[in-house]
């Protein structure tokens, strides 16, 4: 498959665990179950905080679309990710492989600017704690909530538009389990200037700027908890964004890890970062959304007697 002036790509080859194929039938086993729960945990989640009244309120509407985004960015790779474990080398058309990149990236950046909404709203509960409800009016919260999906489609039209215009050569072959932007990028037999001054004003939208609030609105509220008084109110304080801190630093940390890597000089270690690659972006595209609604529900009050309610009331109909 070539893409010269004369000629068109048809497709791409996702190489994956190729390589790898003892791991092939383990990877997909640990990754189906690990999706289903994805879907089971953060359907369960978005039902609870629609079901209850209570939990309408900026959190759960932040943490709601945080669920939803975990289900969209896995629906949108996984199943792609599952298949090249069935097959030695998955073919993907040139058009599949575009919407596949172009959802993975949507969703991807919506969630960065995402998180440093949810800080933002953080910082007024713990910093303004008696006009948060006066600040965080609903005139306020629908349109934070709003903002991230917009930047998050806007930058991925911009991002697939300008990949799908590049030339590509004979080397058609993706070293990924999934159609990556990056992984894209480097088969492009063209002048991809442009596509990196791109990319790097989406990094400084996406990840520079919201990792920027998230740390000066953490910096704030480390302030504000260390003049507060009483040991119990400290407690109080630090559990109302412990769980929003613990998504952050594993997201970003995973972000670090995936592209801040040195690259292999030989062929064993070339193997190894293969299989390190792998574990890195499955870490990020399936246990991250596994881990959020954990996160946020095992360590929250508010969702676990939201989610007793429900199961309580069902039972009572049921009974009816």
């Amino acid at each position: 498959m070539e893409r010269t002036n004369d000629s068109t790509l048809t497709g791409f080859i996702l190489v994956g665990l190729s390589d790898h194929p003892e791991l092939k039938t383990a990877f997909f086993v640990l990754v189906l179950w690990m999706f289903l729960m994805i879907l089971l945990g953060n359907g369960v989640l978005i039902s609870v905080i629609l079901y209850d009244f209570h939990l309408h309120t900026p959190m759960y509407v932040f943490l709601c679309n945080l669920s939803i985004l975990d289900i969209c960015y896995t629906s949108s790779s996984v199943p792609l990710v599952l298949e090249t474990f069935l097959r030695a080398k998955k073919k993907v058309s040139f058009s599949g492989c575009m919407v596949q990149m172009f959802l993975s990236f949507a969703t991807g950046v919506t969630e960065c600017v995402l998180l440093g909404m949810m800080a933002l709203d953080r910082y007024v509960a713990i910093c303004f704690p008696l006009r948060y409800s006066g600040i965080m009016t609903k005139d306020v919260y629908v349109p934070m909530a709003a903002v991230p999906w917009v930047i998050g489609l806007v930058d991925s039209v911009i991002q697939t538009s300008l990949a799908m215009q590049l030339s590509f050569c004979s080397n058609n072959v993706i070293h990924h389990l999934a159609c990556e932007i990056l992984a894209v990028l480097k088969l492009a037999c063209a002048d991809i200037s442009i596509n990196v001054i791109s990319m790097a004003a989406s990094n400084l939208i996406a990840l520079v700027i919201p990792l920027l609030i998230i740390s000066i609105s953490y910096l704030c509220i480390v302030v504000t908890i260390i003049r507060i008084p009483s040991t119990e109110g400290k407690r109080k304080a630090s559990s109302t964004c412990s769980a929003h801190l613990t998504v952050v630093i594993i997201f970003y940390g995973t972000l670090f890890f995936k592209y801040a890597k040195p690259k292999s000089k030989t062929t064993a270690e070339a193997d190894n970062q293969d299989i390190l690659q792998a574990l890195i972006s499955l870490f990020y595209g399936v246990v991250i959304p596994l881990l959020n609604p954990l996160i946020y529900s095992l360590r929250n009050k508010d969702v676990k007697s939201a989610i007793k309610n429900m199961l309580g009331r069902r039972e009572f109909s049921d009974e009816i």
